[in-house]
C-alpha cells in the first residue's frame, strides 16, 4: 500500500490543524515586493504608518502630508515619506525525492495514520500555503527530486489554493536528489523578493547546500529551512543485523550489523546537522528541525508563535 496517496485533496486540511493555527500569522521578516496593501514592508515608500524620511513637496502631493514643523523652520515644504506595507510573496519548495518516502516506526499519527517524511512536509505545505492566503499573501510551489517537477507561480486568488493542494495530494515521492541544484534553479526562477519554504531532508552534500541557500539569499529572499526527518534517521535504533535498501536506488541494498556502524553514522549525522544549521545562522536563515514523531500542526504552531514573538528588524533607508 502506497501510504502516500490521498483520495481527496481536501484531506490536507484537517480541522484540528486549522483551529491550531488560523490565529497565527506569518509575518515578513525582510523587505519583500508585492502588489497590495498588507502587514509587510516594502522596499517602495508610500504613507502608512512608520515614519522613514522627508522629500521635497512637489505639485499635485496631500497638503495633509506636508511637515508644519520643518516648514516653521526653514520655510520650506517637505513631505513625509513612510513605509510602505504590502503583501508577502512566497515560494514553499516541496523535496518530492526517494528518500522522502520513508515512514520510521516512530512517526507521529498525521491524518490518521503513521506520516512517512514527504506526507509530513506535505501536510506541512498545504497549512503554510493556506495561512498565507487567508493573509491575502501571494503563494507558489515546487515539487522537485533531481528536478524540478512541477512549479506553479505564486498568486494570491482564493481559488489557487485548490491548485496548489490539488498538486500537493497528485505528487509522489519519486526517484534520487539533488537538493542543491534545485536551490540554485529557484533563486534564479524567481525574479521578485520572496520568501521562500524549504521542507526537506536536505539529503545531499552539506557544502553544496549551504552555497545554494547563500545564492538565495544573494538574490535577497528571506529563507526558511523545515528540516524534515525520522527519529530512525537521528537517533539509528536498529539492532539486529538487516538488510537497508536505498530509496532513491531500489536496486542497492546494503546488508549490515547496525551495532558496528552505530557510532560512526550518528557521528556523520550529527556533523551533517551541525554544518547546515551553524551555516543557516550565519546566513540569518530561520532552521526549525521537524522531527516525524512530533505532529506537524503542533511543530509548524510553535514555530510561527515564536516567529510572531521577534521583533521585526527596521527597513533599510
Amino acid at each position: 500500500m502506497n501510504t502516500d496517496s490521498l483520495a481527496d485533496y481536501t484531506s490536507l486540511l484537517s480541522p484540528d490543524t486549522m483551529a491550531k493555527i488560523h490565529r497565527l500569522e506569518l509575518v515578513a521578516r525582510g523587505v519583500v515586493e508585492g502588489f497590495v496593501s498588507g502587514r509587510h514592508r516594502s522596499p517602495y515608500k508610500g504613507f502608512s504608518v512608520e515614519f522613514a524620511e522627508h522629500r521635497q513637496y512637489c505639485p499635485g502631493d496631500d497638503i495633509r502630508d506636508l511637515d508644519w514643523r520643518v516648514w516653521g523652520k526653514s520655510d520650506r515644504y517637505y513631505v513625509k515619506q513612510y513605509i510602505d506595507e504590502t503583501n508577502l510573496r512566497a515560494a514553499i519548495l516541496l523535496d518530492a525525492s526517494g528518500s522522502m518516502a520513508y515512514t520510521g516506526t516512530a512517526a507521529a499519527a498525521q491524518d490518521g495514520r503513521a506520516a512517512s517524511k514527504f506526507n509530513y512536509g506535505r501536510l506541512t505545505a498545504a497549512a503554510m500555503a493556506h495561512l498565507l492566503i487567508t493573509q491575502q499573501d501571494a503563494v507558489g510551489l515546487a515539487t522537485f527530486d533531481s528536478k524540478v517537477r512541477r512549479y506553479i507561480p505564486s498568486r494570491s486568488r482564493a481559488g489557487h489554493l485548490r491548485v496548489i493542494l490539488q498538486e500537493l495530494a497528485d505528487t509522489r515521492p519519486g526517484s534520487d536528489t539533488g537538493v542543491a541544484a534545485i536551490l540554485h534553479d529557484m533563486a534564479e526562477r524567481l525574479h521578485r523578493r520572496s520568501l521562500v519554504v524549504i521542507l526537506s531532508d536536505l539529503f545531499d552534500d552539506p557544502a553544496e547546500i549551504l552555497k545554494a541557500l547563500q545564492h538565495l539569499r544573494f538574490r535577497r529572499h528571506e529563507v526558511l529551512v523545515f528540516h524534515v526527518l525520522a527519529d530512525e534517521e537521528l537517533s539509528f535504533p536498529f539492532e539486529r543485523i538487516s538488510s537497508f535498501r536505498d530509496l532513491e536506488l531500489d536496486e542497492r541494498r546494503l546488508q549490515l550489523d547496525p551495532r558496528a556502524i552505530r557510532r560512526a553514522y550518528l557521528r556523520q549525522v550529527a556533523d551533517f546537522l551541525g554544518q547546515i544549521q551553524q551555516g543557516c545562522g550565519q546566513m540569518s536563515i530561520d532552521y526549525v528541525p521537524m522531527p516525524t514523531s512530533r505532529p506537524f500542526d503542533e511543530a509548524l504552531a510553535e514555530y510561527l508563535a515564536q516567529r510572531a514573538g521577534k521583533a521585526r528588524p527596521r527597513a533599510p533607508a
